[in-house]
């Protein structure tokens, strides 16, 4: 709920609504692996709300996200931030313990070269830990929404017509369709990683049946979190 109520000021208090999102990650992470003294690549750290966290709970943390406006969103580059693609890891093969990303995925026109490229990063036996917001959930569209669900250019029409200039988030250019199912069956098939939890992030323990269910998923899951154990 602090969460929720924090969201709803996501664009008049990004810091407030940041930083308590980073914290609820690192404690996320913290439930399936230790993170104290363990390397963490974040895939999309923007502008240094994740590395204050996680390096709080103990984590050694390289950041990287291509947006130079996301990574100086704060002012200057934050320690430990690196420019680059989610698609292309500069970054040795099993060399961390655990690579996470937060709600990136959507925004990635390769979004299965980019979880092959998190898995591939991870070192045997570590953690592959990430969230995406699915397209039809309520929040898919992003700013566009609810009219992402009669289609995603229709929405970014609508968008520019009535704001007069194109939505941050824009649909077919850095907004993609990301689907619940496809993530699954991506995670329940990959040779080298094995799936250990999938649950909706946001949502009480009483309801993460809810990502078992198809269609149902798609719509009421809001934010999927996803949790693989790289393979020895």
């Amino acid at each position: 709920m602090r969460l929720f109520k924090a969201f709803r000021n996501e664009q008049t208090d990004r810091d407030t609504f940041y930083r308590l999102l980073a914290e609820d990650s690192a404690r996320q992470v913290a439930e399936f692996t230790s993170l104290a003294g363990r390397s963490l690549l974040d895939v999309g750290g923007g502008p240094g709300y994740f590395a204050d966290a996680f390096r709080a709970a103990g984590a050694y943390y390289v950041g990287l996200d291509p947006d130079v406006g996301e990574l100086s969103a704060r002012g200057e580059f934050a320690e430990g931030m690196i420019r680059a693609s989610g698609t292309r890891l500069p970054i040795r093969t099993a060399s961390v313990d655990v690579c996470y990303s937060s709600n990136v995925l959507e925004h990635v026109d390769e979004p299965r070269t980019m979880l092959d490229e998190m898995v591939r990063v991870t070192k045997p036996g570590g953690t592959v830990f990430l969230s995406f917001t699915p397209w039809y959930s309520p929040w898919g569209g992003h700013e566009t929404s609810p009219w992402h669900f009669i289609g995603g250019h229709y929405a970014r029409r609508r968008f520019r017509d009535n704001h007069g200039q194109e939505p941050k988030n824009r649909y077919g250019e850095s907004l993609f369709a990301v689907s619940v199912g496809s993530a699954l069956r991506w995670a329940r098939n990959h040779p080298e990683a094995g799936l250990e939890r999938a649950l909706p992030r946001y949502h009480p323990w009483w309801a993460t049946w809810v990502v078992r269910v198809p269609v149902l998923r798609e719509v009421v899951s809001w934010n999927l979190v996803l949790v693989l154990r790289k393979k020895p």
